[in-house]
C-alpha cells in the first residue's frame, strides 16, 4: 500500500477512505466487523463515519469494532457534525459551539475512543457565522480531543473564508474538505481542486461511484435492481440524478471499461484517485462482494489516454449529474 500525505499535515492515509455510513443499518453489526478486517488486511488506515448516520448507530458500530480489534493509534477516524440529532430540540442540529461541542463528547463516547483525528462539519451553515465554528473547533483541537478539522461539501469561497478567518483570529484552520467527486460530477474542478491544492487541503471525495450510478447496474433502458438507491422514480427523490445526459455518459464509459478490461466501478474509483489533489476517495461498500470489487481499483493504471478518453465523455468541470451543491442557502440541516 502506497500511503499518500494528509494535505500539509504530515499524516498519511491510505488512498482509498472506508466509509461506515451503513454499518449497523444497510450493513448488519456482524458484516460490518468483516469488512472492517477485509480493509485492515488489504492495508487501508483511514475509516470514515458521521454522528447522523443513523443517528449515532454507525458511530456506535465502529466503536465496537475499534474496541474489539484494537490498533486504534494506528488508524485514521474521521467523523462529522450538523446534522439534525433530535426531532424535538432545536438545538440539536447546525454548527453552532454548543451543538458542535456536545456532538464531539457523544461521538468520542459513541467511538470509545479518546480523540477524533478528523472532526469535519458536515455542511455550510450560512446562519452561523464561520468565527464562532472555528472558535469552537478550535477549543476541541486544543484540548485534545480532536486532531484536525476539516468541512465538507464546502464551496471554494467558504474555504478561502474560513481560511482567513483562522488567520485573523489565530485559530487552528482546516486542513480538509470531502466533496462529491466523480466522473458523473466534476465540478469541483474549476475551483475548489485548485484552492485545495494552492492552500495545501487534503481531499476526500464522497460518492466517487456517484452513488452507485457508476457501478454498472443503470443505463438506459436497463432496470435496476429493486433494492438500487436510484430503482424509486417518484418525484422528489434522489433519481433526479438519473438524467439522458448520465445515459450518454455510462454508454461511453462502458464502451471505454470494456476495452481496458476493468469493471465501471474499478475504473470510476481508479480515475478519481489519478486526479491531482485527490487524496482518498470514500468508498461505502455495504458488502463484501462490493469492497472486494472497489479494493481492485488499487490495481487499475490511468493513463492519458484513458484520461482523454474520459474527457471526451465528460468534459472537465462539467456534470451529467447533479451532486455538487455547495450553496445549501436556507436549508440548513440536510445530509445526502
Amino acid at each position: 500500500m502506497e500511503y499518500r500525505p494528509f494535505g500539509r499535515t504530515g499524516m498519511r492515509v491510505s488512498p482509498l477512505c472506508m466509509g461506515c455510513m451503513y454499518f449497523g443499518a444497510k450493513t448488519p453489526e456482524d458484516e460490518a466487523f468483516k469488512l472492517f478486517d477485509a480493509c485492515i488486511n488489504a492495508g487501508i488506515n483511514f475509516f470514515d463515519t458521521a454522528n447522523v448516520y443513523g443517528r449515532g448507530l454507525s458511530e456506535t458500530v465502529l466503536g465496537k469494532i475499534l474496541s474489539s480489534r484494537g490498533g486504534r493509534d494506528r488508524l485514521v477516524v474521521a467523523t462529522k457534525v450538523h446534522g439534525r440529532m433530535a426531532d424535538e430540540d432545536p438545538n440539536a442540529a447546525g454548527n453552532s459551539r454548543r451543538h458542535i461541542i456536545s456532538q464531539c463528547d457523544q461521538s468520542l463516547q459513541r467511538l470509545g475512543i479518546d480523540y477524533i483525528d478528523i472532526y469535519q462539519i458536515h455542511r455550510p451553515e450560512s446562519q452561523v457565522p464561520i468565527d464562532e465554528t472555528l472558535r469552537a473547533l478550535d477549543d476541541l483541537v486544543r484540548s485534545g480531543k480532536v486532531r484536525y478539522i476539516g468541512t465538507s461539501t464546502y464551496s471554494a469561497w467558504q474555504s478561502v473564508e474560513a481560511l482567513w478567518t483562522a488567520r485573523e483570529l489565530g485559530l487552528n484552520r482546516f486542513v480538509s474538505e470531502q466533496p462529491p467527486y466523480s466522473l458523473a460530477d466534476r465540478r469541483i474542478e474549476r475551483e475548489l481542486l485548485p484552492m485545495a491544492r494552492t492552500y495545501g487541503y487534503g481531499i476526500i471525495p464522497w460518492s466517487p461511484l456517484a452513488g452507485g450510478l457508476l457501478t454498472g447496474k443503470y443505463g438506459r433502458g436497463k432496470q435496476a435492481p429493486e433494492d438500487a438507491r436510484y430503482a424509486d422514480t417518484s418525484p422528489g427523490h434522489l433519481s433526479r440524478r438519473v438524467t439522458e445526459h448520465l445515459y450518454d455518459a455510462l454508454d461511453g464509459l462502458t464502451q471505454l471499461c470494456a476495452d481496458k478490461g476493468v469493471s465501471m466501478s474499478q475504473f470510476a474509483l481508479a480515475w478519481v484517485m489519478h486526479q491531482p489533489g485527490v487524496t482518498s476517495p470514500i468508498i461505502g461498500s455495504r458488502t463484501m462482494e462490493q469492497l472486494e470489487d472497489n479494493l481492485k481499483a488499487l490495481e487499475v493504471e490511468i493513463t492519458d489516454d484513458d484520461c482523454a478518453r474520459v474527457d471526451e465523455i465528460i468534459p472537465p468541470g462539467s456534470a451529467v449529474s447533479p451532486f455538487y451543491e455547495a450553496d445549501w442557502g436556507p436549508h440548513p440541516h440536510r445530509v445526502l
